[in-house]
């Protein structure tokens, strides 16, 4: 059974890839980085990823509220304690959503972070 393309909406298509994809009702983003912040400290490319975050997410009639899933990549699982006080200020209380956070190496080294979210198209 096909899918007809109408139901399925990229954002911000590149050669490598999309920022967002929207399918049933879920909005799927790829993995936001400082890309204005590179070389900062991670409270500030955490405040940029969030942002980004937060803008696609509303692109595609969604919202920080409507957060299914949140994966969280860190070039040094030691900056968790930073970053947390920057996630903290910025989720929603009460609309935590289910998140898991792990040190990675990045594709770049001077990001510090990248974010993926999965969330719900609010009706």
């Amino acid at each position: 059974m096909s899918t007809p393309e109408s139901a399925l909406q990229r954002r911000h298509v590149g050669t490598r890839l999309s920022e967002s994809a929207v399918f049933n009702g879920v909005v799927y983003l790829a993995g936001q980085v400082p890309e204005n912040s590179p070389g900062a400290d991670i409270a500030t490319q955490t405040r940029e990823v969030l942002g980004h975050v937060e803008r696609l997410l509303e692109e595609a009639g969604s919202s920080k509220r409507s957060i299914l899933q949140c994966q969280i990549f860190l070039a040094d699982i030691s900056e968790i304690g930073a970053m947390n006080t920057v996630w903290d200020e910025w989720v929603v209380p009460g609309h935590t959503p289910p998140r898991a956070t792990v040190q990675a190496q990045l594709a770049n080294p001077a990001y510090r972070i990248e974010i993926v979210v999965v969330g719900a198209v609010e009706c």
